[in-house]
């Protein structure tokens, strides 16, 4: 994340709009499943919401996060060409991307299904100008680039594009056509017949033709073409040309609906000012919070980085400080990789209450402590270290009966631990894929498509527990006995610890509690520690149907922390 040019967030794709995607478990072979912190041979679903993005302030604290851990990446938002795209490419836009992709239905890969292609997108001709129009409506088209995808295939199509409003230009099929996809419609079998779309590496050696001059050679004549159109129109840059829709043609059409079609709309707008610009003109899209606090840990924190000297620092925070220690682990990532400072590590503590999204894609060896509480995302998309979160010292509620953080906490984590001592909100643990954590309460469907890690809750959880999860497994505490009709039963099973077969896994969530109370001094956790025996009786262990009892715990111990 922190090495990419550009880092894109996929709200959708146009060959299939709010659908999201599987990929079959049969091409989740040991790499894929490794690279996507799964379980090989199990589907992986991507579901069609991203489940830290319900409104626009959520995409825009999403590309505050990206901004934050990577200064120097542009952040790309992908839209789908719909009706109304311009209202949501203007708030997008005022989120701070620094690109905008109308996606259009025509592309995509052949596993789409079929209906989705014909009736739920549609073209990238309909969606790019009604976005180019917002964005000079409203002052903004000078500082985002907009870009488009959706069947691009030749010169004429990059041309087009051009004069609707577009500067970048993606595509997808046609390349993987000019490496010798046959376009069999096929992709999501695994049988790929020219090597294209497999992940049998018989087929990969045996059928794939595809050279990197193949693709090199369909660019340039795609640009030969391009420049051959722009000479006809006497156009002499591509940036003269964004825009120009004078220079289209509206065709009557062949048929009675086709002639009734009112094309006007697409190629003029009362409302655009004539002197709004056509094209983006800065590098980057700058937003309005410099992230003060980040900086501030950064540069209390820079020697310790260079130097793996270690060390304890103090900071205060407030609700107002978004993000904190993500451009910290961005600059530890940056410098030492996937292993950051594990041999080094770093504490970093806070006092207040933490805004949105504290210790996003958390750095191995550093390690956040909070006294106080947080707002959602905590632990987002973190990697390693640890994060641990305590009430203040003079609170007087009762921890398993207080929230302590937000919704959508450790999202999309690979490693690393969460110590939080109270409630956690909802979606808690959401596509949790190698991280620890132990909470005293959560709301709805927590540990909802988790593919990996470990969850505690040593108190009340909320419905839909544990959907669609596939990978992982959980403890949790049930003193009402309402667990059984609040978990959902397509893919997981529960079982009680308390028999002697599960002697390993009672032994296992001791240790954990013990690891928490000496973390966090919970009062709730050192009650259950004191009287274990009892509790004991009250917990489900939690896992996927489709995993072995016996190779739970292996699994866990084999993860990296």
């Amino acid at each position: 994340m922190v090495n990419a040019e550009v880092l894109q967030i996929k709200v959708a794709q146009g060959a299939k709009p709010g659908e999201g995607g599987q990929l079959p478990g049969g091409k989740v072979n040991q790499l894929i499943a490794r690279l996507r912190h799964a379980v090989p041979g199990v589907t992986l679903i991507s579901p069609p919401p991203h489940h830290d993005i319900y409104s626009i302030e959520d995409l825009a604290q999403l590309i505050f996060d990206l901004k934050q851990v990577n200064p120097d990446a542009q952040v790309s938002v992908k839209l789908v060409s719909e009706p109304g795209i311009g209202t949501i490419a203007t708030g997008v836009a005022k989120a701070y991307a620094d690109l905008i992709t109308v996606s259009g239905y025509d592309g995509g890969t052949a596993a789409s299904p079929l209906t989705s292609i014909k009736h739920a997108g549609s073209p990238w001709e309909l969606g790019l100008p009604e976005v180019h129009q917002a964005l000079r409506i409203n002052g903004l088209r000078d500082k985002i680039r907009l870009q488009t995808d959706g069947g691009l295939k030749t010169g004429l199509d990059v041309v087009k594009a051009a004069i609707l409003g577009a500067e970048s230009f993606g595509f997808g099929t046609a390349p993987m056509v000019a490496l010798g996809c046959k376009y069999l419609r096929i992709c999501h079998l695994n049988n790929c017949a020219t090597g294209v779309a497999t992940q049998d590496d018989f087929l990969r050696g045996e059928h794939f033709r595809g050279t990197v001059d193949m693709v090199k050679n369909y660019f340039r004549f795609i640009a030969e073409e391009v420049r051959e159109l722009m000479a006809m129109l006497g156009v002499r840059k591509l940036t003269d040309l964004i825009g120009r829709t004078d220079l289209l043609e509206a065709l009557e059409g062949n048929t009675a609906s086709q002639r009734k079609l009112d094309l006007t709309p697409l190629l003029a707008n009362d409302f655009v000012p004539a002197d709004a610009p056509q094209f983006c003109k800065v590098s980057r899209n700058v937003p309005h919070d410099p992230g003060a606090k980040n900086q501030e840990v950064l540069a209390a924190l820079k020697d310790a980085i260079e130097n793996r000297s270690g060390g304890e620092f103090d900071f205060t925070i407030t609700n107002c400080d978004r993000s904190v220690a993500a451009l910290t682990s961005g600059a530890i990532a940056k410098r030492y990789g996937d292993e950051g400072l594990e041999d080094a590590p770093i504490t970093a503590r806070f006092t207040g209450v933490a805004g949105q999204s504290f210790g996003v894609w958390n750095a191995r060896g550093l390690n956040l402590y909070l006294e106080g509480d947080a707002n959602d995302y905590v632990g987002k998309g973190m990697n390693g270290g640890s994060i641990v979160i305590v009430p203040p010292k003079v609170s007087q509620f009762e921890s398993h009966k207080t929230a302590i953080v937000g919704n959508t906490c450790l999202y999309g984590a690979t490693g690393g631990t969460l110590f939080a001592a109270g409630m956690a909100g909802e979606r808690f643990a959401v596509r949790n894929s190698g991280a620890t954590a132990v909470i005293e309460g959560a709301g709805d469907h927590c540990c909802e498509y988790m593919t990996g890690g470990l969850v505690c809750v040593l108190g009340e959880t909320g419905v839909n527990f544990g959907a669609g999860m596939t990978g992982g497994f959980a403890y949790v505490l049930d003193e009402e006995r309402t667990f059984v009709d609040k978990y959902n039963h397509e893919l997981v099973e529960i079982h009680r610890i308390n028999t002697e077969v599960m002697e390993a896994y009672r032994r296992h969530l001791r240790e954990m509690i013990e690891a928490y109370v000496a973390a966090t001094g919970s009062a709730r956790g050192a009650e259950i520690l004191e009287d274990f025996s009892d509790y004991a009786r009250h917990f489900w262990l939690v896992k996927p149907k489709a995993a072995s009892l016996g190779s739970l715990l292996d699994q866990s111990r084999r993860q990296p922390e």
